[in-house]
C-alpha cells in the first residue's frame, strides 16, 4: 500500500509539472520580449547618410588591387589599402604592397605609403617612403620611385640607401631595368655611389 500511495503522489507531481513547466517557460520567454529595449531603426540613419554622402563626394575603393603582365613577360601585382579612382582611369592610392616577378625567376617586393597612377603614361609614382626588396638580396629605400606598368622599370626619384649582400650602399639614384629585348635585368646604382663593405661572417 505504501508503494501505491508513493506511486500515486509521484504520478500527480509529474502530471502537474508537465503542465506547469511549459507554462513557466512560456511566461519567461514572453517577459523577455515585454521588457526588452526597443530598437529604433532611425538611430542608424544619420551615420549611414554621412558615409554615403562622403562616398558619393569622393568615390574610393578599399582593399583594391591591380595586376597584369608587362611587355617583357614580368608579372606585376599591386595591392592598395584604399584607392581613389578618377574618370580618366588614373587615381591615387595609399597603403601600397606589391610584387614584381620577372621571367628569370627573380622577384621584387614593393611597399609604399602612397601612389599616383597615370593611366595614359602607364606608370605609377610611388611615394611616402618606398622599399624594394629583391630576391637577389638587396633591400633599397628611397623617398619615391617611378614604376612602369607596361614594362619592367623602376627608377628612384632621389637618393637611395640599400642593404646589399656585400654591405651597405648609398647612391644618388637606382634603376631596375631590362638589358634589352629578350635579355636579363639589371639593378644599377648611379651618382656618388658609396659602399661600406661588410664581409660575410
Amino acid at each position: 500500500m505504501v508503494f501505491r500511495a508513493h506511486d500515486n503522489l509521484h504520478s500527480r507531481v509529474v502530471a502537474v509539472l508537465k503542465i506547469a513547466l511549459p507554462l513557466l517557460a512560456l511566461a519567461i520567454l514572453s517577459s523577455l520580449f515585454l521588457f526588452s529595449r526597443q530598437i529604433n531603426p532611425e538611430d542608424a540613419i544619420p551615420y549611414a547618410k554621412v558615409d554615403i554622402e562622403d562616398r558619393l563626394r569622393e568615390p574610393r575603393l578599399t582593399d583594391a588591387g591591380l595586376s597584369g603582365v608587362t611587355n617583357d613577360g614580368a608579372a606585376l601585382t599591386l595591392n592598395m589599402a584604399e584607392a581613389r579612382p578618377r574618370p580618366d582611369g588614373s587615381g591615387t592610392a595609399t597603403g601600397i604592397t606589391g610584387r614584381l616577378a620577372t621571367p628569370d625567376g627573380a622577384t621584387t617586393d614593393i611597399t609604399a605609403g602612397s601612389a599616383t597612377v597615370d593611366n595614359a603614361a602607364k606608370s605609377a609614382a610611388l611615394s611616402g617612403g618606398v622599399t624594394l626588396k629583391s630576391s637577389a638580396g638587396y633591400t633599397v629605400l628611397s623617398s619615391g620611385f617611378d614604376l612602369a606598368l607596361d614594362r619592367t622599370s623602376a627608377v628612384s626619384q632621389g637618393a637611395v640607401t640599400a642593404d646589399a649582400p656585400m654591405g651597405k650602399l648609398t647612391a644618388d639614384q637606382m634603376k631596375l631595368d631590362q638589358k634589352g629585348p629578350g635579355q636579363g635585368y639589371l639593378l644599377v646604382f648611379n651618382g656618388n655611389v658609396r659602399l661600406l663593405y661588410q664581409p660575410a661572417k
